[in-house]
């Protein structure tokens, strides 16, 4: 379990699933239903929702690119994140929210696998927590013209590695949506 003392809770982050970043990604509808599934149980549960929301060049605060797609709205008591790198918790307040609410597990959705999702995930285990990345509720573009595998390739490859990722008193795992248990 976490390394992290007296941090018993999990919390759903949804990570950058904003017009700008989601819009061309492989799966979009699919993949925000999913997201939008959990965000509702989350509520019904009681688990703190977090919502990551990026900003840079290409994603100017403010901007509709910027905005959350319509599908999904945050709650007014839901903390929201502002980032500007990839890993959620780099030089943002996600950790004073997180310790906050007692959490020491993080269950990862969002968008882009193979930017924020990844260095989220990775950001997380190093800092002490558990991380489960929902298998079925992440995606990203696809970007094969700059060298990089197909969408579908990036994605099961993340779900592959994180499976099989270790770290000492962490859990790194991999589930769907529907075998994701908060408590």
């Amino acid at each position: 379990m976490t390394t992290l003392e007296g941090r018993p809770a999990s919390a759903l982050l949804v990570i950058d699933v904003q017009n700008g970043v989601i819009g061309g990604a492989v799966r979009r509808d699919e993949v925000v239903g999913t997201i939008q599934h959990l965000v509702e149980r989350a509520r019904r549960e009681d688990v703190p929702v977090v919502w990551i929301q990026h900003s840079d060049d290409n994603v100017p605060y403010g901007s509709d690119a910027w905005q959350y797609v319509p599908e999904l709205t945050r709650s007014e008591e839901e903390p929201l994140v502002p980032k500007e790198y990839a890993d959620a918790f780099e030089d943002t307040r996600l950790e004073d929210v997180l310790a906050a609410a007692g959490v020491g597990r993080i269950v990862v959705t969002g968008s882009q696998t193979d930017e924020c999702i990844r260095s989220t995930i990775h950001g997380g285990i190093v800092r002490g927590y558990d991380v489960t990345l929902v298998g079925d509720a992440h995606t990203t573009e696809d970007l094969s013209a700059w060298g990089a595998p197909p969408p579908e390739q990036v994605i099961a490859h993340t779900n592959l590695y994180w499976s099989n990722h270790r770290a000492p008193g962490r859990t790194a795992e991999v589930v769907d949506a529907a075998d994701v248990v908060f408590g």
